[in-house]
């Protein structure tokens, strides 16, 4: 660890990268190049933005890019349920402003929720519609989520906005 550090430094001797507090939860220790700093300040946003204007992204859950599970602990889920979110394979989440909302389970079958509200479930929502949409996931049937199943969900309602069909196993979203 000690090599690393010194390499940083020297490249933060040489205006390659920048030490900072980039990331509220890591250590003081952080380094970046400009740019990337640069981005970051530009992007955070300290008031809750409207729907139209949130950033939603749907993530393997596993991704470097996803810090939760690695970096950040993950946030507590909605319901009373045994399922847990993880960074496993197969896995996705749902960010809204890079907060996750929604956890889908490896096969899509069970749906997590973090506590999120209404408008930031529906943006996430939409953006996993889009995801199946776009060919990305196939399809996806989603029979429990947050522990109950899914027809009988508060999420039920928020999925149907954005295009899942009902079914006898649960809300089913196709290509």
């Amino acid at each position: 660890f000690a090599g690393v550090y010194r390499v940083l430094r020297a490249m933060e001797d040489s205006g390659r990268a920048r030490r900072g507090y980039v990331v509220e939860g890591l250590g003081a220790a952080q380094f970046a190049v400009p740019g990337a700093i640069d981005r970051l300040r530009a992007l955070s946003r300290p008031e809750a933005a409207p729907e139209s204007e949130r950033t939603s992204v749907v993530l393997a859950a596993a991704d470097p890019a996803q810090p939760y599970g690695a970096a950040l602990a993950w946030p507590a889920t909605v319901g009373d349920t045994k399922h847990r979110p993880g960074r496993k394979a197969g896995a996705l989440v749902v960010l809204v402003d890079g907060a996750p909302v929604l956890y889908v389970e490896r096969g899509g079958r069970s749906l997590l929720s973090f506590g999120a509200e209404r408008d930031e479930l529906t943006a996430a929502a939409h953006a996993l519609a889009g995801a199946v949409h776009e060919g990305w996931l196939g399809s996806l049937a989603v029979e429990r989520a947050d522990g109950v199943g899914s027809l009988g969900s508060e999420l039920a309602e928020v999925l149907t906005e954005a295009g899942f069909r009902v079914t006898p196993k649960g809300l089913r979203l196709r290509a």
